[in-house]
């Protein structure tokens, strides 16, 4: 997970040398739009390779490609290679932290998942604010090639420990994958990441390719239902989406991917053109948002083992969240840099309460032969609520910017328009977070129920 986290975050701060070295400034932005729309685009398929076939060895396969990805990168010449190379990471990327989290739920009960799904929060968190800082340590002192490099070690010793040391059962089944659905879903998904990306940023929301992108994605959208509800074996069922505990979820984790985003890459926004700090100083005026997200995470997840109730903590987070959101549509140009990073931790305490324990409610909630596919359409929610959050955010950011040379107080005027923006989402998340069922979390692993004979093979 640490892998798939750090490099989502670690070549942002490395892109401007990328550039400077191998050119195509108009191309800049892909170097990350390419490993998320690869990685948006396989999540839900790795999701049902697990259920097929068994997590761990598809788990291997997903570090693989992520490392063959890396290396590549590390080593292109051009800026064409380097777009082609992150799709490849990308592609291991996809399956990397869906898999992990749904391992950990066939091995660890319901009602002790809470616990480790903390710890899985506040790995992601932590390296949610590692990777700009070593990605700028780096280029300053290393190359940025090393931003992709490092990855190598950290799959090497992943590859070992996952084959050595994790054994456990998976029940083999027929296979019948349904490869035109895995193909809608993944151009309905590199649509709505690509419209996202365009948005407010290359292209008017109003543009022709901006719309015929939105046209697609419902076109797409329409063939992939109809596709699972005659598919023998669906990549997506929909018989998931009918059980009320995953669809409230999965929209908590949507938003809660939103609301992070509004956090992470617009307060170092208004630090840096506000109040005139440095990169490297807005990375540390970040550490509260992202402390206070990883320990309210681990929090949750304690509290929620001991009493073995779930549903109190998403609300308490969107209140906090949504009182977070009020206060930060304050900021000014007089706003201290202290009280921002407050403000930030508030904000993230509410996000922490609420990011793992709606992902534990799904996984509870879900039939176990769809764990897999339940979980990583979980994450991909929370990813494509991230996506968005930023182009909603950016796109309120732009509208409330004058043209022509920008000062410290027209950032000042503007930020909060992003905030606002924001202020509907956490209150859509309060909602769901109150129509969240409070199941009874299970006691034993579904591994407790395997059959004897070969119906259970160990791998």
């Amino acid at each position: 997970m640490i892998l798939s986290t750090l490099d989502g975050t670690i070549v942002s701060t490395a892109l401007p040398t990328i550039t400077k070295e191998l050119g195509h400034e108009s191309l800049r932005s892909w170097v990350i739009t390419s490993y998320l729309l690869a990685q948006v685009a396989t999540m839900p398929l790795y999701g049902k390779l697990g259920d097929l076939y068994g997590r761990k060895r598809v788990f291997i396969i997903a570090i693989s490609i992520f490392t063959v990805g890396s290396m590549l990168s590390g080593a292109a010449g051009n800026m064409e290679q380097l777009l082609g190379a992150r799709a490849i990471q990308g592609i291991g990327a996809g399956g990397i932290g869906s898999l992990a989290m749904a391992i950990v739920a066939d091995i660890v009960p319901a009602r002790q998942l809470g616990r480790w799904l903390g710890y899985q929060g506040a790995i992601f968190a932590c390296a949610s604010l590692i990777g700009p800082l070593t990605g700028g340590l780096f280029v300053d002192n290393l190359s940025w090639r090393w931003a992709f490099y490092v990855n190598l070690p950290f799959a090497a010793l992943s590859i070992f420990i996952v084959s050595t040391k994790l054994h456990y059962p998976f029940r083999s089944i027929r296979h019948a994958l349904d490869y035109a659905g895995a193909a809608l879903i993944t151009l309905a998904l590199a649509c709505v990441v690509l419209a996202a990306s365009l948005g407010g940023r290359t292209n008017d929301w109003t543009s022709p390719e901006v719309l015929g992108l939105g046209m697609a994605v419902v076109v797409l959208a329409v063939a992939f239902v109809a596709r699972e509800r005659r598919a023998p074996e669906p990549v997506l069922p929909l018989r998931i989406l009918g059980v009320r505990v995953v669809r409230i979820a999965a929209g908590l984790n949507t938003t809660s991917g939103a609301t992070f985003a509004a956090g992470i890459y617009f307060i170092p926004v208004f630090v840096q053109q506000v109040k005139g700090l440095s990169a490297t100083e807005s990375g540390f005026l970040l550490v509260p948002f992202m402390f206070t997200t990883a320990f309210t995470t681990l929090l949750a997840g304690r509290a929620v083992e001991r009493t073995g109730r779930y549903r109190t903590w998403p609300i308490l987070g969107s209140v906090i969240a949504t009182g977070a959101v009020m206060v930060l549509t304050t900021l000014g140009l007089d706003t201290p840099a202290w009280l921002i990073a407050v403000y930030g931790a508030l904000l993230g305490a509410g996000i922490g309460f609420v990011m793992q324990t709606s992902l534990l409610a799904l996984q509870n909630g879900a039939e176990t032969r769809d764990l897999g596919v339940a979980t990583s359409s979980a994450l991909l929610s929370r990813i494509l609520g991230s996506t968005l959050g930023v182009a909603v955010c950016s796109a309120a950011l732009q509208s409330q910017l004058p043209s022509g040379p920008l000062g410290a107080a027209d950032y000042a005027d503007a930020l909060p328009a992003v905030y606002y923006a924001a202020l509907p989402v956490t209150l859509v998340m309060l909602v769901l977070a109150l129509r969240l069922p409070e199941l009874r979390l299970r006691e034993s692993t579904h591994f407790d129920f395997e059959p004897p004979g070969d119906a259970a093979v160990a791998h």
